[in-house]
């Protein structure tokens, strides 16, 4: 008996370590969660992610255009601050705190007055989770809703769990019905070209031997921000990159009151073709536990 307890502790051990946060600090303002063979970097400016690799392998646009690189957050719906994007939340400098987690505090937006915060876990699983936390900083009754936009290179395929019909504008994105899912394969316009889709709570895309997967609340149709969706694409003009977006529920926060959203990423190797296939299907849904 005591034997077994013994091996019992040692595993529960075994866990808590495999699950420890390490954060290294640059000299130049970023922050790198290592996870095992996955690395994120963030940066103290906009409390953007940088980088999501697996190795040396990356997923994410590395191009340096403004807003077409990195993964960022916003509050939905866009109408509400409408374009350029928020600086407080988008690329000023958040505080920092390093402990067993990574947190990132933003600014009180003058516009919107609310306030963002960044947690950032590393799992057991090598996956890490970015739990997002939007605090109404104003004196009134507020409606407001989570919204995360990764880019990505202009490859590989997306791919989601929708039908096709629950994709709009209808027709804008090749997407096709395979396997149970609906898929994309990247291609090229002269024009940009944005869809909303009411999914099942995760996006993936795969693209150079690479899958990541994003896993967050499912929502029905009714929940997310006027004119604003679950999950939403947005394939910028020629072949340069494309946004992965997914947007929780729209909340009525009161006075001081807060917001809780939660992503999980998930990053592995994939060896197949990045295209629609029972093999690619299956390994989201090892990968991301649905």
């Amino acid at each position: 008996m005591k034997k077994f307890i013994t091996t019992l502790f040692m595993a529960a051990c075994v866990q808590v370590m495999a699950a420890a946060t390490v954060v290294e600090e640059s000299a130049d303002g970023k922050y790198i969660i290592k996870n095992s063979e996955v690395t994120m970097t963030i940066d103290v400016n906009g409390g953007k992610i940088l980088s999501y690799k697996y190795g040396d392998a990356e997923v994410i646009s590395q191009t340096r255009f403004p807003n077409s690189f990195g993964s960022t957050f916003w509050t939905s719906p866009q109408k509400e601050w409408n374009w350029p994007p928020v600086p407080e939340f988008d690329r000023n400098p958040y505080k920092v705190e390093k402990g067993d987690k990574l947190v990132m505090t933003s600014e009180v937006s003058q516009k919107l007055n609310y306030r963002v915060t960044k947690t950032f876990t590393a799992n057991a699983d090598k996956s890490i989770t970015v739990s997002y936390t939007i605090k109404n900083e104003s004196d009134e009754t507020r409606k407001v809703a989570p919204w995360e936009i990764t880019r990505v290179p202009n490859d590989g395929v997306i791919f989601f769990d929708a039908p096709i019909d629950a994709i709009t504008p209808a027709g804008l994105l090749d997407f096709k019905p395979q396997f149970g899912l609906s898929w994309y394969l990247a291609d090229e316009a002269q024009q940009n070209r944005k869809i909303n889709a009411d999914g099942k709570g995760w996006l993936a895309y795969c693209a150079n031997g690479l899958l990541m997967v994003k896993k967050f609340e499912d929502l029905d149709a009714s929940q997310p921000a006027p004119e604003e969706a679950e999950i939403q694409v947005y394939v910028n003009m020629r072949k340069s990159f494309i946004e992965l977006e997914s947007q929780g529920a729209h909340t009525e926060l009161k006075p001081g009151a807060e917001l809780k959203w939660t992503v999980t990423w998930y990053l592995a190797p994939f060896d197949g073709k990045a295209e629609p296939s029972e093999a690619l299907k299956k390994k989201v849904k090892s990968l991301a536990k649905l």
